[in-house]
């Protein structure tokens, strides 16, 4: 039997969470398989996504970010902070930690998509674009591969400026554990 499901887009708080329309073939699961897709998400706050789930973040970015960045990493790259020398280089302005631009994932998928408890397994980035101080940006997750047996997921992830090019692109793994409900 095959079921169409429709496209759904919500915005919770600034959030935006969505599916895509997808077809999927519906068949009766194995003992095994119903065993490892009640075990693998069970007591995860979010449950299990499916492929075709994506959420998105947007944030302005500043000089303050770029302060609190390299308060805590000790980056302190005259790309960042000296507008004369930045103004001079191949980037012309100042530009903010690749660290900022990929930090709004750690956001998504920590607390939207898959959701609180997540954490990443291993990630896979491509800095295409610099992102500038003033630039808005926004970060997706979408979920292409979901393991029935464990909470572990395989995302596809970017991040836009506010021209809608693409800054950064990869993919990432993620593995998200069970918590309590807060």
């Amino acid at each position: 039997m095959l079921l169409f499901i429709g496209a759904l887009a919500v915005v919770l708080d600034g959030i935006r969470y969505a599916r895509r329309p997808a077809i999927i073939e519906h068949h009766a699961l194995s003992s095994f398989e119903m065993n490892a897709s009640s075990n693998g998400w069970t007591g995860t706050i979010r449950g299990m996504p499916a492929a075709g789930h994506f959420a998105e973040r947007t944030k302005t970015v500043g000089i303050r970010d770029i302060e609190l960045f390299s308060e805590i990493t000790g980056d302190r790259n005259p790309l960042h902070y000296d507008e004369l020398a930045a103004r001079e280089s191949l980037f012309g302005g100042l530009i903010v930690q690749g660290g900022i631009t990929s930090g709004i994932l750690n956001a998504i998928v920590a607390e939207d998509l898959p959701g609180p408890g997540t954490v990443f397994l291993g990630m896979e980035l491509k800095f295409v674009k610099a992102v500038y101080v003033g630039d808005t940006i926004t970060g997706r997750v979408e979920v292409t591969s979901v393991r029935l047996d464990k909470p572990i997921c395989t995302l596809a992830v970017s991040i836009r400026n506010q021209k809608a090019e693409l800054c950064l692109g990869g993919t990432a793994t993620t593995y998200t554990a069970p918590l309590s409900k807060p």
